[in-house]
């Protein structure tokens, strides 16, 4: 009698996994046909944005994007780069200062951050290992310090461990956040791995490439030329 008791509970154990496995993966499904959709316009009422700066011509595209927006729409701002980037956080800061003269020196909410780097140029895999760790575990907690409405990165790599976490947030409901990618100028021919990464995972709501041949080859990508500042909207 206790081996038949013992073999039923296996079975409710195995049916109950069985089931939550098909529940994850349907709402994945869900998560990621969504995120493919173009976006409704909602209420125009403020949306806290996550902003992931890189070093060198990152951040200078950067800079140009967020000179394009809505600033009243897009606030408070929080402003991320690696923990060894200091100019990327300075040049944000100079923006910012930029927009409060232009205000009447009415101070704007911004908040600048760094996050540890995955891994640094010349680093061994090995030792990436651990510090790819304490990223992710950095990135989840500045996540749920921040919950953003609006994340927006154009390429380098601090952004994936913050947009994968992003992703696993709409799977399990607990915030969601549209990820805007827009790939560097740069890339003419192919996507940068980060791009690439965001892309093939269908991780961002919004892929914007400034190349035609880019748009070609990755069909769900948006076209929005080399003069991005112009052209460049959130619905």
């Amino acid at each position: 009698m206790g081996s038949k008791d013992e073999t039923c509970f296996a079975i409710s154990i195995i049916i109950i996994i069985i089931g939550l496995i098909f529940i994850a993966i349907v709402r994945v499904i869900y998560v990621v046909y969504r995120t493919s959709k173009p976006l409704r316009p909602k209420s125009p009422k403020p949306l806290s944005t996550l902003i992931v700066l890189g070093s060198g011509g990152h951040t200078a595209e950067m800079i140009n994007v967020l000179s394009a927006l809505q600033k009243d729409r897009f606030m408070p701002r929080f402003y991320v780069a690696a923990a060894t980037d200091n100019m990327s956080l300075q040049k944000a800061r100079v923006l910012e200062d930029l927009l409060a003269d232009t205000n009447g020196g009415k101070v704007v909410s911004a908040k600048f951050m760094q996050i540890y780097r995955s891994r640094e140029v010349g680093q061994s895999y090995i030792t990436s290992i651990g510090t790819t760790l304490i990223a992710i575990a950095h990135a989840l907690w500045l996540m749920i310090k921040i919950r953003p409405k609006v994340i927006l990165c154009n390429g380098p790599g601090t952004c994936i461990p913050l947009c994968v976490i992003a992703f696993l947030f709409k799977v399990v409901g607990i915030r969601w956040s549209s990820v805007f990618y827009v790939e560097s100028i740069a890339r003419v021919k192919r996507l940068s791995l980060s791009g690439l990464l965001l892309y093939k995972l269908c991780i961002a709501d919004q892929f914007y490439v400034q190349w035609p041949q880019l748009q070609r080859k990755y069909p769900r990508a948006i076209y929005v030329g080399c003069l991005i500042c112009r052209y460049f909207s959130f619905g």
